[in-house]
């Protein structure tokens, strides 16, 4: 017998965990903007009743938020990750094995539990009770159907937040319901070759035969069909895998028009990637730099440059990190001098991570910094606060940081900006 497979999400995340702390946002339109404040990227559902679609610049939707009066709020990524963290809490206390899938997402191991649909209604109770974000539920006997499940539930207001499809005879009549382009892991182009065979549904996809789906979408789509069979094929993973590359990358929030300026942004993001191997006990095999233009602008020169240096030995220390990168970042700019380019994106990325313990060891090792700086540096910034301890080539002004204009407070991680009742 197949165990029972629950995944539960948090409706418009980003606009609920906005909502917490702001009652009066209840009722009204709201959306979210991407990074730079560029586009919507959360919507509440006032908001996309009046036709806010999801990825609209937020320059085409001025009239609409001035003639609507819609509250626009700059992405909030500090909050969102730690209301996200109380709501994964709250599960644990309800499920002895918890998979966080994405930051409003998490697939819960609900086997064990007579009374199904009951335990998620309490358990979704009280996570708004304790945490004020509505979540929705869906129960199956494989991944595909519970995300099939929980997408049913959330149209549905019959099922009250919480559908068990476990019932075979139940997901016989609902998917027939559910467009084939809704289902996990179905991409547009697999849609456009399914519906070249007829294929629509759910359950027109559960009964294609296993050799065609094959042919079609590869093994990919082979255990698709499996699971919409009630075959598990994607195992349940409560230990998180281990990393085996990172990246951090930001836009500018204009352009950045000298080598300085956007060396101060790469040393930001080698600092951030070094915290966060250190973080998970990791060090690095590869850096890679990469900075362009914003490649829609056609009064300017475009340019996109990008290097990788290997880090031997492998390392998470912060200053090494920053070296290497600068001799990347030195060896891609561009050689043609008196050129506006106005480069509006830079990022690191690292590869061939490993545990610590696990590093590689040569006969020729340059002797180690001691870790005990790195650990101190972690100390005073977790202490104090992000920032208050950065490399001087980090720079102070910051021109290049992210457009925020309409964040919210860190209401849950910074003292000084916790919520004041008069």
């Amino acid at each position: 017998m197949t165990k029972p497979i629950a995944i539960s999400d948090s409706a418009n995340f980003y606009v609920s965990a906005e909502r917490i702390f702001d009652p009066t946002l209840k009722g009204v339109p709201v959306i979210v903007l991407s990074n730079n404040d560029g586009c919507a990227v959360a919507r509440s559902d006032e908001a996309k009743a009046l036709g806010i679609k999801m990825g609209e610049p937020l320059h085409l939707l001025r009239d609409k938020i001035a003639a609507h009066g819609v509250k626009v709020f700059s992405s909030n990524y500090t909050l969102y990750g730690d209301i996200s963290r109380r709501v994964v809490e709250v599960y644990e206390d309800y499920t002895p094995k918890v998979e966080i899938y994405s930051i409003d997402e998490c697939f819960l191991d609900f086997s064990g539990f007579r009374d199904r649909v009951t335990h998620a209604r309490t358990m979704r109770r009280d996570v708004l009770r304790r945490v004020g974000v509505p979540v929705r539920v869906g129960i199956a006997a494989t991944k595909t159907l519970a995300k099939c499940a929980n997408d049913i539930a959330k149209k549905n207001p019959i099922f009250a937040g919480v559908l068990d499809m476990t019932d075979p005879a139940l997901a016989a009549w609902l998917l027939p319901l559910v467009p084939v382009g809704d289902i996990w892991g179905i991409g547009r182009r697999t849609v456009k070759k399914l519906e070249g065979l007829g294929i629509s549904t759910a359950a027109e996809l559960r009964d294609m035969p296993l050799r065609q789906a094959r042919a079609l979408g590869t093994v990919v789509l082979e255990r698709t069909v499996l699971e919409l069979q009630g075959e598990p094929c994607i195992a349940f993973d409560d230990v998180e895998p281990q990393r085996k590359g990172m990246a951090v990358t930001r836009s500018s929030g204009k352009p950045m028009e000298d080598f300085d300026t956007v060396f101060q942004a790469i040393t930001a993001h080698a600092t951030r990637a070094a915290e966060k191997l250190r973080q998970h006990g990791l060090v690095a095999g590869t850096l890679t730099v990469f900075f362009h233009t914003n490649r829609h602008r056609a009064d300017r020169p475009q340019y996109a440059g990008s290097r990788s240096k290997r880090l031997t030995p492998m390392s998470s220390d912060t200053l090494e990190l920053v070296a290497a990168a600068k001799r990347c970042a030195l060896a891609a700019w561009p050689k043609i001098e008196n050129q506006s380019y106005g480069f509006t994106k830079a990022g690191v990325m690292l590869d061939d991570l490993l545990p610590l313990e696990d590093r590689p060891r040569t006969l020729f090792d340059a002797p180690q910094r001691s870790p005990v700086l790195m650990t101190a540096l972690d100390a005073v910034n977790s202490r104090f606060g992000k920032k208050t301890m950065v490399l001087a080539s980090e720079g102070m002004s910051r021109s290049w940081q992210l457009r925020a204009n309409h964040r919210s407070p860190r209401y849950t991680t910074r003292i000084s900006d916790l919520p004041v009742v008069r």
